[in-house]
C-alpha cells in the first residue's frame, strides 16, 4: 500500500510558477506510475500529467503541455509537478495518484493523496 501527501500549493498571480511535490510512503514507490490530477469547483476531476515508473515517459493533457513538467526522484520517493505560466483556469485542487499499471492511455489511480489547493488570480 502507498500513502501519498501533496504540498506546494498556494495563491499566485497569472504568469507565476509553482512547484507541487508529492511524497510517498512505502518501499515500492519505484514500481508505480505516478499521476497528477486536478479538480476545479463544480467540475469533475481531470487528468493533468503522468510519469512512468522509470521516469522515461511523461504524458500531459493538452491544456498544460509546454507549461507543466512532471518529474520523479525514486531515491526520495517523490514526484513533482513544475507549473509555469499559470493561468486562472489552472485554479483547482491538485492530487497526486499512484498506479501499478499505466500504458500511457487512461490513468486509473489506485492510491490518492489528499490534495493541495492552487489558486491563480488574474
Amino acid at each position: 500500500q502507498v500513502q501519498l501527501a501533496e504540498s506546494g500549493g498556494g495563491l499566485v498571480q497569472a504568469g507565476d510558477s509553482l512547484r507541487l511535490s508529492c511524497i510517498a510512503s512505502g518501499r515500492t514507490f519505484s514500481s508505480y506510475a505516478m499521476g497528477w490530477f486536478r479538480q476545479a469547483p463544480g467540475k469533475e476531476r481531470e487528468f493533468v500529467a503522468a510519469i512512468t515508473w522509470s521516469g522515461s515517459n511523461t504524458y500531459y493533457t493538452d491544456s498544460v503541455k509546454g507549461r507543466f513538467t512532471v518529474s520523479r526522484d525514486n531515491a526520495k520517493n517523490t514526484v513533482a509537478l513544475q507549473m509555469n505560466s499559470l493561468k486562472p483556469e489552472d485554479t483547482a485542487v491538485y492530487y497526486c495518484a499512484a498506479t501499478t499499471y499505466y500504458n500511457g492511455r487512461v490513468f486509473y489511480g489506485e492510491y490518492w493523496g489528499q490534495g493541495t489547493q492552487v489558486t491563480v488570480s488574474s
